[in-house]
């Protein structure tokens, strides 16, 4: 994709990708966790903070600048906090998929419990100066531009 000052447009929905902050060292175990896991390669990763990543989080709403969630998108639908983190454990083997029988908790309760570690996720964990950059091995996994997706 060239470089151009024009934002990026989104006009397809993803599907099984995860939108994270990359400057989070939370998030950042998340999608490392993820990429161990998921042998099959059906997940995908976008930083919010690239241009295709800024985007999606302005099209649903939320703000790159200063993101408090993540976004799962599954068969496009975009899928926020406790939900989100659930339909991304769905794509992954057993057991890790079993985790989605933790959506019989209420929403409520669960998403009271990603909201807290999320407000606290950089004083527990830490920040990045820079946001995570996939190995080589990696790099087809990452989607950083529209062209990517």
């Amino acid at each position: 994709m060239a470089a151009s000052n024009e934002p990026a447009t989104v006009s397809t929905a993803p599907d099984g990708l995860m939108l994270f902050d990359g400057m989070c060292n939370f998030c950042s175990a998340s999608v490392n966790l993820a990429l161990a896991l998921d042998r099959r390669g059906v997940i995908r990763f976008c930083p919010i903070q690239s241009a295709y990543g800024r985007a999606l989080a302005l099209r649903h709403g939320l703000d790159p600048d200063d993101p408090s969630t993540f976004v799962f998108f599954d068969a496009g639908t975009p899928k926020l906090r406790s939900t989100g983190a659930l339909a991304l454990a769905a794509r992954l083997p057993a057991p890790w998929r079993w985790a989605r029988a933790l959506s019989a908790i209420p929403r409520g309760w669960r998403d009271g419990v990603y909201d807290w570690i999320a407000v606290n996720r950089y004083r527990l964990f830490g920040r990045r100066s820079v946001c995570r950059l996939p190995s080589e091995a990696e790099r087809a996994r990452f989607v950083t531009e529209l062209d990517d997706a």
